[in-house]
């Protein structure tokens, strides 16, 4: 069974590594806020507040998966 060259396994174990934070910091943010909404009793809230926390919620993991992706698009064109 052939190896890949040195350079292209260090770069998919970054790109590996960088896609698994990805994921774990996507689980982590839906974790404290689904853990926010319940002890801030939000299921009983107006309609208005559990909006804006919706948006808080979506921009939050956005920003985190934009950068993520930037870091991964980074290994994957370091040469």
């Amino acid at each position: 069974m052939r190896r890949p060259p040195a350079a292209v396994d260090h770069r998919r174990r970054g790109l590996r590594r960088e896609v698994l934070g990805l994921v774990a910091l996507v689980l982590l943010v839906d974790g404290v806020f689904l853990g926010a909404y319940y002890v801030l009793g939000l299921a009983a809230a107006p309609g208005r507040l559990k909006l804006g926390y919706t948006i808080l919620w979506t921009a939050v993991t956005l920003l985190v998966v934009l950068r993520a992706l930037g870091r991964i698009r980074a290994v994957r064109l370091r040469r």
